[in-house]
């Protein structure tokens, strides 16, 4: 075994042990993220974690063929972290915000038309 194979291992197994350790630091960030926010950063690291140590194993076993599982796996964490962060936009939305709903307006109109309405009756008597 030569020299650069032997400093190519030792490197690898260095990142492996540090992917291991973020790891666990990120399990312990779900579990005691105090916000849902933390919670889905920490699932979007966890992923981002996977594909980091799906490429250690590619390059310490020399085989490209992790590659699609890589992308795959990228491809499944942004679409995890665009749907959670619409699921928290929504259910975090203030409630002074006006509704989006094109029939929402209508009860309010009318209220003011009916106040003003009963003013110029008042005035006609």
């Amino acid at each position: 075994m030569s020299v650069a194979r032997t400093v190519d291992q030792v490197l690898l197994t260095a990142a492996g042990v540090m992917i291991l350790v973020a790891g666990a630091l990120v399990l312990i960030r779900i579990g005691r993220g105090p916000s849902m926010l933390d919670r889905a950063m920490a699932l979007d690291v966890c992923a981002a974690l996977m594909i980091a140590g799906i490429g250690v194993r590619s390059a310490f076993t020399r085989d490209a063929s992790y590659f699609p599982v890589m992308l795959v796996v990228a491809f499944l964490g942004f679409t995890g972290s665009v749907g959670i962060a619409r699921f928290i936009a929504v259910r975090d939305r203030a409630p002074d915000e006006p509704n989006p709903e094109p029939g929402a307006g209508a009860d309010a109109g009318s209220g003011s038309r009916a106040g003003s309405g009963s003013g110029s009756g008042e005035g006609a008597r």
